[in-house]
């Protein structure tokens, strides 16, 4: 917008995926849309798909080794996908074909962009109904009351917070720190991570886009009244985040874990500020095989953390995962795979006066030759207990061969799967809470 403002035309829509320019990796690719009145943008609409890969050393393009940028898929700053509502389709491959390890399915791509553009149209077509029944002033000036009212209800939420200070070790011993200050004659919050380790080698930077939205997640959570999800929810918090650290990374930095595994930490630590909740799995476990054929991509779930007067909930998704897994049918069906097992993993979860959520076993077996990667957390540091609560099961991932071989996986893990071969994923619990009486 900052760069194109003056000259968008109706039918225009740019994508970008930059994690330095407010992505959060490169999977997810947002669509941008202006509505156009009086020859002016006087809204944009957006949509933020997934895609079920976008090139880089892994299908999937979740690599769990990745150092650089260009090793997990094709970098979009800005691209003019549609002109005056023209797919520019010849020069979106180029696009990809430009890439050091373009995409291997670009078909699918289109076809989902295709998707995300329908959508951008569809909300411009209400929105354009709305300034026609209720005017322009009015609409905008209802916008503003919805960020107004969830900055009030944010307000009303920090009036009764208190200082805290937490901080989480990661697998591969970086932290993340957070500090929390109330101002209360003001009504405002302060989360400072100046003490977050620098941005690392590894791919568990976290763009500081990722970092605000877990900020604005956990905020969201604390407000009981039921308000749209909007930027007003920040407007009292004042987030410090450092320059080159693992939160706010610069080019070429890795960042595909920071998105699905750091995010977790950050939320992890927010509530551990605020003394409310335990921690949760902290991971997203995520699991990717494919070939150049056919690439496919999950989030497995394990336990929620127990907090002051409920237990913690078994086998969910927790936190920033919001994704349901693929049916055992569906995914049978399409993909060369069994799925032997997906039970919830008694005794996983932390113990304590209100005990943490289970994590889940899940067994893949593969009927074809084709690459795995597991990326994931909470496989070396077990997930917190609170409040004299205890900690979680660290996560385990093993590959178990054909020949009845047993491989012990790390945290980030990638290798070739043979036919008959099991891939074995448990999944960490949700830390405890208080003292068991």
């Amino acid at each position: 917008i900052r760069n194109h403002e003056n000259d968008f035309s109706e039918g225009d829509t740019y994508i970008l995926n930059s994690p330095y320019h407010g992505g959060t990796h490169l999977p997810d690719i947002t669509a941008v849309s202006p509505l156009i009145s009086n020859g002016k943008p006087q809204f944009y609409v957006a949509s933020r798909g997934h895609h079920a890969d976008i090139g880089g050393i892994t299908p999937g393009s979740m690599p769990p080794l990745s150092k650089r940028i260009e090793e997990e898929g094709v970098l979009i700053e800005e691209f003019k996908l549609t002109e005056q509502g023209k797919f520019r389709e010849e020069e979106f491959v180029e696009l990809f074909n430009q890439a050091t390890y373009p995409p291997r399915n670009p078909d699918q791509n289109i076809a989902d962009l295709k998707a995300q553009i329908a959508a951008n149209q569809k909300g411009i077509e209400e929105l354009r109904k709305l300034v026609d029944t209720y005017s322009l002033k009015t609409i905008t000036a209802y916008m503003q009351h919805v960020q107004d009212n969830a900055e009030m209800a944010v307000e009303k939420v920090i009036d009764i917070l208190e200082d805290g200070d937490f901080e989480y070790t990661l697998d591969d011993d970086s932290k993340i720190a957070v500090r929390l200050r109330i101002d209360r004659d003001n009504t405002k919050a302060t989360i400072d991570f100046t003490n977050t380790s620098p941005q690392t080698k590894s791919n568990f930077n976290a763009p500081s886009a990722v970092c605000k939205a877990a900020v604005l997640y956990v905020f969201r959570t604390l407000v009981q009244d039921d308000i749209p999800l909007n930027s007003g929810c920040l407007r009292p918090i004042t987030i410090i985040i450092p320059d080159n650290s693992m939160l706010n990374p610069s080019y070429p930095a890795a960042v595909v874990a920071g998105n699905v595994e750091t995010s977790q930490y950050i939320v992890d630590c927010l509530y551990g500020a605020l003394g409310i909740l335990a921690p949760s799995q902290g991971t997203m476990n995520n699991f990717t095989f494919g070939n150049d054929r056919f690439q496919y991509y999950e989030t497995i779930c394990g336990g929620a953390g127990a907090g002051n007067g409920f237990d913690g909930e078994d086998a969910v998704q927790t936190h920033m995962t919001n994704s349901l897994i693929t049916d055992p049918e569906i995914m049978e069906l399409r993909f060369p795979v069994r799925i032997e097992e997906f039970s919830i993993r008694r005794g996983s979860g932390g113990a304590g006066k209100f005990q943490g959520g289970n994590g889940v076993i899940r067994r893949i077996r593969f009927l074809k030759k084709m690459k795995a990667a597991i990326l994931s957390s909470h496989r070396k540091y077990p997930p917190k207990g609170m409040a004299g609560g205890e900690t979680a099961s660290t996560g385990e991932n093993i590959l178990k061969k054909k020949s009845g071989q047993t491989i012990e996986l790390s945290a980030a893990d990638e290798m070739e799967v043979e036919e008959g071969d099991t891939f074995i994923i448990k999944t960490p619990g949700g830390g405890g809470y208080g003292n068991r009486e």
